[in-house]
């Protein structure tokens, strides 16, 4: 295996240290990775930053697209209410308060039309709202081009009235949140100098020294069988080249795909069992295309929740078991989970009732607010409300999260201002911290803090870094702390994930759907995003077994990881990606192990004894 090539312009703040949110640069998984071992390329400064390129406009794409689709559900929603003009009227006026990007709102009903908002006087959006309004009088659903006007990005929606022909709804969405997102990835990828010079009043330096560095630059219930309702299992007469297997996932807009000897296992963000199977006995030469058939026990089936944009886009939490693990627990708000981060957005729908009282250690005296969106994507990861209709779903149903404010406005932050966060956190009830953020700089201040909150028995998570690069990155690389490598969607290592025999699991971190500033939706890819999975399990863990010591949920969770890369452990994958069901089980189990019985009977004497002193 080659390492990276350092790139000369690459930005690594050291000796004061500054932590920065770990989001990466994004390379598309390659079908012909799932044959192959993880290896190693380097690359020219010109690829990385192609890469790095693409990765940004990725992820403003897949914003925009969630931006979309959950105002069109909302609409949708909204039109469902069969009630007066009047009440009509206040529930519009209540959405457009929760949901600040419907700027300007026409809905159609009965013959009677409301007019909600502020049009911004431009001809090209007159033009574009009199093209919804059209289609949706004619029951037709409309989307319009995003349009830079006037500084700010826009994009005209019609969401026609399923049950009255005629009616429906026109609405201006104010998509300012995509060029947030540009900014945001292109300060975290590297693409500006970030943080800027000067602003801590230090300089850039390499890690560990004070060398100065210039910076410039889903299942479905039949009468007899069960199957996935949207996978199929495919055996080609002629194995399929890499070629046309992209062809295949393209034309089937596959979300993965599995291979096991001759077979393959596609699984569809759109496509149905049904439709996947004609698809392949027509367009390809098979043996067969059939369902993928479940053989199972009389148990409880997979828990699908409701929420807005789960089913479409919400890719990581099927994939490591999620939805078959809350049949085993769904958590439980007495295990807090701190996030030490950018702050979180406290009045966002989809967080509603799930964030504790947390702390802002960067301006004290004033709420932990985000001022950039990393946290409250993390906090999202972990926390977003379950099974409400709104948006996306969280790993935990019950679990709060702690916002920490540990890093500032411009997305940095000091060792010092992490290390009092550390000690808070844990001085203030969390038993699981999440940490989005690092730098290759090994601080003893920051440290003897993680050693202090382990000692506490909280577990410590930290997600590795994004630069592709075996140096060890900290807090994560600290023995007390466990580290999170990052997967894509097939399973993959992200390439932009940092690795080394300091990583423990891997977990999803590839366009990862997630709450964002603005009561809005965001997708973004980072190590950034694979820990708050790893923290969620162990908050989920604490959650079913809380006599279990921080030691005991680190080892559950990596002895019940999918091995992926080399067999067994490895540097890439650690123990492999995450498995909540099985590890869910295992911390169950061992409520009774005869292997654990001395420490929990020690533990409990412990508890009585304590109460009479």
């Amino acid at each position: 295996m080659t390492r990276r090539k350092w790139v000369g312009w690459f930005c690594i703040l050291a000796a004061a240290a500054l932590l920065i949110p770990l989001t990466p640069w994004f390379s598309s998984p390659s079908p012909a990775n799932k044959e192959k071992k993880p290896e190693m390329r380097t690359m020219t400064a010109h690829h990385e930053r192609q890469l790095k390129l693409a990765t940004v406009k990725h992820d403003m794409d897949a914003t925009a697209v969630l931006c979309h689709a959950e105002c069109a559900k909302n609409f949708q929603k909204l039109m469902k209410h069969e009630a007066s003009a009047t009440t009509n009227e206040h529930h519009l006026t209540h959405l457009m308060k929760m949901h600040k990007q419907m700027i300007y709102v026409w809905w159609r009903h009965q013959s009677h039309s409301i007019t909600k908002g502020s049009k911004p006087g431009l001809s090209q959006l007159n033009e574009e709202m009199m093209k919804a309004k059209q289609h949706v009088v004619s029951g037709k659903a409309y989307s319009s081009s995003p349009l830079q006007l006037n500084g700010h990005r826009y994009m005209v929606i019609g969401v026609p009235d399923t049950k009255h022909k005629g009616d429906g709804i026109a609405a201006i969405l104010l998509q300012d949140i995509v060029t947030k997102v540009q900014g945001h990835q292109q300060r975290n990828l590297r693409l500006v100098p970030y943080p800027a010079e000067g602003k801590y009043k230090i300089e850039s330096v390499k890690p560990n020294s004070t060398e100065d560095i210039t910076v410039r630059t889903g299942e479905d219930n039949g009468n007899a069988s069960h199957y996935h309702m949207n996978e199929v299992v495919v055996k080609f007469r002629q194995p399929p080249t890499v070629d046309q297997l992209t062809q295949i996932q393209k034309d089937i807009t596959a979300l993965s795909m599995k291979k096991l000897g001759y077979t393959y296992v596609f699984r569809s963000r759109v496509m149905d069992a049904e439709s996947m199977m004609h698809y392949f006995k027509t367009s390809w030469h098979v043996v067969y295309a059939e369902p993928h058939y479940l053989y199972m026990t009389n148990a409880a089936s997979d828990i699908i929740p409701n929420d807005a944009l789960y089913s479409e886009y919400q890719w990581n939490l099927p994939v490591i078991e999620t939805e078959k693990g809350w049949n085993v627990s769904k958590g439980s708000n007495n295990v807090i989970i701190a996030v030490l981060d950018t702050g979180v957005q406290m009045d966002h729908p989809d967080l509603k009732g799930k964030l504790a009282e947390g702390t802002n250690l960067v301006i004290t005296g004033t709420p932990p607010d985000d001022d950039v969106g990393h946290g409250t994507h993390v906090a999202g990861i972990i926390a977003a409300a379950v099974n409400n209709g709104e948006g996306v779903a969280g790993m935990t149903w019950y679990n709060k999260v702690l916002p920490v404010k540990v890093l500032d406005s411009s997305g940095a932050g000091s060792t010092y201002t992490v290390a009092e966060g550390v000690i808070w956190a844990t001085d203030h009830g969390a038993k699981v911290i999440n940490m989005s953020l690092g730098n290759y700089a090994e601080a003893q201040f920051l440290h003897d803090a993680i050693k202090y909150a382990y000692d506490k028995g909280v577990v410590l998570i930290a997600a590795s870094g994004n630069d592709n690069t075996e140096r060890p990155g900290y807090p994560a690389a600290y023995p007390e702390v466990f580290a999170v490598a990052s997967t894509n969607s097939d399973g993959t290592r992200s390439t932009f994930s940092n690795y080394g025999d300091y990583i423990d699991v891997a977990a999803p971190g590839f366009s990862i759907a997630s709450t964002y500033p603005g009561s809005q939706y965001a997708a973004l890819s980072g190590t950034s995003m694979a820990s708050p999975h790893v923290a969620a399990l162990a908050g989920l863990i604490r959650s079913i077994n809380p006599d279990l010591t921080n030691v005991e949920v680190m080892d559950i969770m990596r002895k019940s990881a999918k091995d992926l890369g080399n067999k067994g452990k490895d540097k890439y994958f650690g123990y492999g990606q995450i498995d909540v069901v099985n590890a869910l089980k295992a911390a169950q189990q061992s409520k009774v192990s005869l292997q654990q019985f001395p420490q929990q009977v020690e533990r409990r004497l412990a508890q009585i004894a304590s109460k009479y002193e």
